[in-house]
């Protein structure tokens, strides 16, 4: 932002990269990136000064509810890749349109529930990645988020809390790290996958976490982020994991914030406004989440720490940038969004495109990129990344009471 506070993105030349006169496959790619970030943008200085266009950029809707809603029901044959990540694509759809403000009908609440039904390894605990394969963290995270955006308490009493409670202890590491499956590699993801479903599912059992948040903390990397786990390179994925993690076992005041934030505020692209995920590599929409979503926390956890070094009113990137990068870049005119121009849509970047705009905009109208009421989305957790109101009484069965 400038100094009267004004976002420049589309206003400003574009930077041009220091190479030290040997260009790279990256810094070409940055430069195309951004020629074709420039011409959207004169589009939008143009488009904008037209009375034809009011609450320019628009939030295309319908378009996406009818994206999200054939993808339901139908994926072609390019997507048989994920096979193994169904709960995942069932996720990113139900989320997106729960952003949107879409009501399943009925009948297609029904199917979800029992294909998730289906997923569940009553062998090996929790959920696999379709039905008839083992159970992992990670699909069974998003099965439990799926849970949540289109359960009801009937649904919600037929979870096996015992059952998910032998899984994660299986899964559970000595050093506080989880495996992602049964003899599968342990990262950052599994730890924060579990923890996530023993927060929903008000899973007491002190000892499950004993020593995560230090496992957590050693992830923590010399840029100020945090990698997949001990000594890797920082991540924008990870350092959410991380983070939200750390906040949910309320242990954020042990890892360096000031560092954290220092590193996540850099990864937002001066020119483009979205962010990437890793330093030296290419804006992507879902990094809108990712990253913005870790500055909230780590914020959070500043404020809650010394109010005098955090504001929780404004977040520390450019929250208006962001947004029109997801709106004018990212948005397939049919539906959908795509992680840079000239890219594919697909589910995945709708979700977390739209939930970087839900990050973007918090709770307060004022800082909603084009027309208010459109272009506004439900307001999501930035831990769990679920809606409010269904976090909320998801949590209200499981915990007896309101409760978030």
């Amino acid at each position: 932002m400038d100094q009267d506070g004004e976002t420049v993105g589309m206003f400003c030349d574009r930077e041009h990269n220091d190479n030290e006169g040997e260009p790279t496959a990256s810094s070409y790619a940055q430069e195309e990136v951004e020629q074709h970030v420039e011409s959207i943008f004169k589009s939008y200085d143009y488009l904008s000064g037209l009375d034809t266009e009011p609450g320019f950029p628009l939030l295309r809707r319908e378009q996406h509810k009818q994206f999200l809603l054939k993808s339901l029901m139908y994926l072609p044959e390019s997507f048989s890749k994920l096979d193994a990540s169904q709960p995942w694509m069932l996720y990113w759809i139900l989320h997106s349109l729960a952003l949107l403000d879409v009501r399943l009908e009925d009948k297609m609440k029904d199917g979800v529930i029992k294909h998730l039904q289906k997923c569940h390894n009553t062998q090996t605990g929790g959920y696999g990645g379709g039905p008839f394969q083992y159970g992992h963290l990670a699909p069974t995270y998003a099965a439990l988020n799926s849970y949540v955006l289109v359960g009801t308490p009937e649904i919600w009493s037929t979870i096996d809390k015992v059952s998910m409670t032998d899984f994660l202890f299986k899964l559970r590491v000595g050093d506080g790290s989880f495996l992602v499956h049964e003899g599968g590699e342990s990262d950052i993801r599994a730890v924060y996958c579990a923890v996530v479903v023993a927060k929903i599912l008000n899973i007491q059992a002190p000892d499950l976490f004993e020593g995560s948040i230090e496992w957590i903390v050693r992830c923590q990397t010399y840029e100020g982020g945090f990698g997949g786990d001990p000594g890797q390179e920082a991540h924008g994925g990870y350092s959410f994991c991380a983070v939200a993690a750390l906040y949910l076992l309320q242990g954020l005041h042990m890892c360096d914030l000031k560092a954290l934030l220092r590193w996540t505020v850099n990864r937002q692209m001066k020119y483009e406004g979205g962010f990437q995920g890793r330093t030296n590599k290419l804006v992507d929409s879902c990094y809108s989440f990712w990253q913005g979503a870790t500055v909230v926390l780590a914020q959070m956890g500043l404020h809650s720490s010394s109010p005098q070094e955090a504001k929780t009113k404004e977040w520390m990137f450019d929250e208006k940038l962001l947004q029109e990068y997801v709106l004018l870049c990212c948005q397939d005119p049919y539906g959908g969004i795509i992680d840079k121009p000239k890219v594919h849509k697909d589910p995945y970047h709708t979700c977390y495109g739209l939930s970087g705009l839900s990050i973007a905009q918090g709770s307060d109208e004022s800082r909603i990129v084009g027309d208010a009421v459109k272009n506004k989305v439900k307001q999501v957790h930035p831990a769990f990344n679920l809606p409010v109101d269904k976090l909320s009484d998801a949590m209200a069965f499981f915990y007896g009471s309101k409760s978030s």
